[in-house]
C-alpha cells in the first residue's frame, strides 16, 4: 500500500509540474505577448456559421478522419506504429510525414474532446497512444519508417535524409501532446512528446548545421516552443533559439527547406509556401518569449510582403505548383533552384493553376494568430478571419468528408492540360493526405481564436453565435452570450450574464472590410471613433444584464487587384462581409461562365441559399453576357462586341464544388 501511495504521489507531482493554463496556444505567461486565449472548453458555440461547421467536425469531420488513419487498408499510419512497436509484422506504407497525419487527427480529437469531454474519445486516444508510446526508442527517438527498418536491419541511423519528415512529425507530436494534455489533464501523450524533445535536444547539441537541415517543414519550431510553455524546461527554449540560429548555415541550402539565406538575412517571403508560414509561426512563437527584435524586424518584412504581393484574396498562399528561386534575376544558371508549391514572384497569381496548398493557407492562420497574440493589432485577426472563411474551408466539403489538397480560383473543363492534384474533392488524397487531418483539427479549434484575454480585458476576435465563460487576468469570472448571424449579418449583439465588480474593458474588432460601423451600450449609441481594422475599446464597469450592439455594414464589394497582377487585370472579384464569392457553372445553366462580364455598378443583393444542407447567403444581380464562340484551335480574333443581360447567381468560394463538376471563377472581366 506503501509503495503504491508513494507511485501515486510521484505521478501526481509529475502532473503538477506542468503548466496548468489549458489554452490552444499558451502564451499567457510569455512576456513578449499582449494577449491569450481562454481556456480550451470556455467557449461554445450555440447557433450559426460556425456553430454548424463545429456541429459537422463533431458528428463527422472528427469521427471520419479518426476512422481513416486507423483503417489500415485506407490509412497505414496506425499500423505503422503497431509494427515499430512489434505489435504486428510488415513493412512502413505511406508517406515518411504519414507520423504526424496521425498525431493532427489525434490533436483533432482531443480538441473534440475539450468541447463535449465524450468519454468514447477519450477511451479510442489512450487505446491509439499506448500504441505510440510504445514504439519510441528508449533514446526517445520516433520515427516509424525508420524504426521499422532499424527492427530489421538493427541500424540505429536517424536524420540521414535530406527530405527527411522526422523533425516534422515530431513536431506535430508535440503540439498534439500539448493540447491533449490541456483538453484531458492527462500526461500519458505528453511523455512521449517530452522524450522526443529531449532526444531532438541532445541530437542538436551535437549534429552539424549540414546534418540538421535534414528536418524538412518546421511544424517543430512551434511544437518546442509549446513543449517549454506547458513543461517550462527551458532548454527547449534554449533549443528553439539554436533552431533559428542554424537556419542558413550551410553551403547547399534551398528556399524549398527555408535555408538558403539566414532567416535574419531574409527580406522577402520566397519558396515552399507551406514551410515558410510554418517557419514564420515558429519564429513569432520564439518571439513571444525572448523579445528579440531581430526576429520582429524579419516577421514584419516577411508579412508585408505576403500581405503586399503574394497573398490571394481568399488568404491563400502558395501561387505555384513548381516555381524557381531566384526567378528570371539572376544571371548564373546555377543559382536557380526548382521550388515546389512556391510563393512566386511579387504579384505572380495565376487562377487556374493556383497551388494554394490548405496546409499553406493554414499556415497562414496560425502564423497570424500568433502575431495578433504578441500585438493585438486587428490586422492580423483580419487575414485570419480571412482564409479561415475562405481558402481554408475551401479544402474540405461541405458534409466533411471529401478534401482539396490545392485551392484553385478559377476552374475551367477546357483546359488543356491535367495537374497532378484533383480539382474535385475527394475522401483520401492518396499521394499526400497531408490537408485533411489539418483541417479539421482546424476547424474542431476555431472556437479557440475567437477571443483573447489581456490585462485589460477581454477582445473579440472572430464573431460568431457562442457562449463564453472564462476568468480575465485578474481572476474575475466573465459570462457572455454572443448572438449573430455572422457573417451573412453584421449584426451582433453581446449579453452580460454574468461579471465581477471591478471595472474592464471589451475591445471589438472592427474588421478592415467594414466602414460605419456603430457600437451601442444598454441602447444608447457609444462616441466612439470606430475605425476599420482596429479594435474599439469599450471600458466601463459591467453588470449582468448589459447588452452590447455591434452593427458592421455588409455589403457586396466589387475589388480589384494591382493591375501588376497580370491574371486579374480588368476584373473584379466580389466580397461581402470576410467571404469571397465565385460564379458557379451550376448557376448559369446552357451558358459559360467565363463569357459574364460584371457591371461596374452592378447590383448584387444578398439571397439565402442552401448547399448540400449548410445554409448560406448567395448574391444576385444582373451582369453582361457575350456571345458563345467556339474557341477550338484558335488563338486570337476580332473583338465581339455583342452582349446580352442575364441574371447570374454567386456563391461562397469555400462553397464551390460541393453540387458535383462545376466550372468555377473568382475573378471575372468588368465592364465599365
Amino acid at each position: 500500500m506503501k509503495r503504491i501511495f508513494i507511485i501515486s504521489a510521484l505521478l501526481f507531482s509529475v502532473q503538477m509540474s506542468y503548466a496548468q493554463d489549458k489554452s490552444l496556444v499558451n502564451t499567457k505567461q510569455s512576456s513578449h505577448a499582449k494577449l491569450h486565449s481562454p481556456n480550451m472548453k470556455d467557449v461554445n458555440w450555440t447557433k450559426g456559421f460556425w456553430a454548424d461547421r463545429f456541429k459537422v467536425a463533431r458528428e463527422t469531420m472528427v469521427p471520419n478522419m479518426w476512422d481513416i488513419y486507423n483503417d489500415e487498408h485506407i490509412s497505414h499510419a496506425f499500423k505503422n506504429f503497431e509494427i515499430a512497436a512489434g505489435l504486428d509484422t510488415g513493412s512502413h506504407k505511406g508517406p515518411s510525414f504519414h507520423d504526424g497525419d496521425y498525431y493532427k487527427t489525434l490533436e483533432a480529437m482531443a480538441s473534440m474532446y475539450a468541447s463535449t469531454h465524450d468519454k468514447k474519445l477519450e477511451a479510442k486516444m489512450d487505446k491509439a497512444i499506448a500504441v505510440i508510446a510504445k514504439s519510441q526508442r528508449e533514446d526517445g527517438y520516433i520515427y516509424t519508417k525508420a524504426m521499422i527498418e532499424q527492427r530489421k536491419t538493427g541500424s540505429n541511423n536517424q536524420f540521414q535524409d535530406r527530405l527527411s519528415f522526422e523533425a516534422y512529425n515530431i513536431g506535430h507530436l508535440m503540439t498534439a501532446a500539448c493540447v491533449h494534455y490541456r483538453a484531458t489533464g492527462k500526461t500519458n501523450l505528453l511523455e512521449v512528446a517530452k522524450k522526443a524533445t529531449e532526444y531532438l535536444y541532445n541530437f542538436y547539441q551535437k549534429a552539424s548545421p549540414a546534418l540538421a537541415r535534414n528536418a524538412i517543414c518546421p511544424s517543430h519550431y512551434m511544437g518546442v516552443i509549446e513543449m517549454y510553455r506547458t513543461t517550462k524546461e527551458p532548454r527547449y527554449l534554449e533549443l528553439a533559439k539554436h533552431l533559428i540560429a542554424i537556419k542558413g548555415k550551410i553551403e547547399d541550402g534551398t528556399d524549398d527547406n527555408q535555408d538558403r539565406i539566414p532567416f535574419l538575412q531574409q527580406t522577402k517571403a520566397m519558396g515552399h509556401a507551406v514551410r515558410a508560414n510554418y517557419l514564420y509561426a515558429g519564429v513569432a512563437d520564439l518571439y513571444a518569449e525572448t523579445g528579440n527584435d531581430s526576429l520582429m524586424h524579419t516577421l514584419n518584412l516577411m508579412w508585408d510582403d505576403v500581405n503586399q504581393h503574394k497573398m490571394y484574396i481568399t488568404g491563400g498562399c502558395g501561387s505555384l505548383y513548381d516555381g524557381t528561386s531566384p526567378d528570371g534575376t539572376s544571371y548564373n544558371p546555377a543559382e536557380v533552384q526548382k521550388i515546389h508549391q512556391a510563393f512566386g514572384r511579387d504579384y505572380q497569381l495565376p487562377n487556374f493553376t493556383a497551388h494554394n496548398e490548405t496546409c499553406a493557407n493554414i499556415g497562414n492562420v496560425l502564423w497570424n494568430w500568433r502575431m495578433l497574440q504578441i500585438s493585438g493589432d486587428a490586422k492580423y485577426a483580419d487575414v485570419m478571419e480571412l482564409a479561415l472563411h475562405n481558402s481554408v474551408l475551401s479544402g474540405i466539403s461541405l458534409d466533411g468528408k471529401k478534401f482539396l489538397y490545392t485551392n484553385p480560383l478559377s476552374y475551367s473543363d477546357d483546359l488543356p492540360f491535367k495537374q497532378r492534384w484533383s480539382k474535385e474533392r475527394v475522401p483520401y488524397i492518396g499521394l499526400s493526405n497531408c490537408c485533411p487531418p489539418n483541417v479539421v483539427r482546424t476547424i474542431a479549434e476555431v472556437s479557440d481564436y475567437a477571443y483573447s484575454i489581456s490585462d485589460k480585458g477581454l477582445w473579440f476576435n472572430l464573431y460568431g453565435g457562442n457562449t463564453i465563460q472564462t476568468s480575465l487576468s485578474d481572476g474575475s469570472k466573465v459570462s457572455l452570450v454572443q448572438e449573430t448571424n455572422y457573417p451573412w449579418d453584421g449584426n451582433i449583439k453581446i449579453s452580460v450574464k454574468a461579471t465581477g465588480n471591478k471595472p474592464y474593458s471589451m475591445f471589438f474588432r472592427i474588421p478592415g472590410w467594414t466602414s460605419n460601423a456603430t457600437l451601442k451600450v444598454n441602447g444608447q449609441t457609444e462616441n466612439l471613433v470606430l475605425t476599420p481594422g482596429t479594435y474599439a475599446e469599450l471600458n466601463r464597469r459591467w453588470k449582468a444584464g448589459d447588452q452590447v450592439e455591434l452593427v458592421l455594414p455588409m455589403e457586396a464589394q466589387l475589388v480589384e487587384s494591382n493591375p501588376l497582377v497580370e491574371e486579374t487585370r480588368n476584373q473584379v472579384a466580389v466580397k461581402r462581409g470576410p467571404v469571397v464569392y465565385c460564379l458557379e457553372s451550376q448557376d448559369l445553366p446552357g451558358k459559360r461562365i467565363f463569357n459574364v462580364f460584371i457591371p461596374a455598378k452592378i447590383d448584387l443583393k444578398a439571397s439565402p441559399i442552401q448547399i448540400d444542407g449548410a445554409n448560406m447567403m448567395s448574391l444576385e444581380g444582373n451582369a453582361q453576357l457575350i456571345e458563345n464562340k467556339d474557341w477550338k484551335n484558335v488563338l486570337y480574333r476580332p473583338l465581339n462586341e455583342s452582349n446580352t443581360t442575364t441574371p447570374i447567381r454567386l456563391v461562397p468560394y469555400f462553397a464551390w464544388g460541393n453540387r458535383g463538376r462545376s466550372e468555377m471563377s473568382v475573378w471575372l472581366p468588368v465592364s465599365r
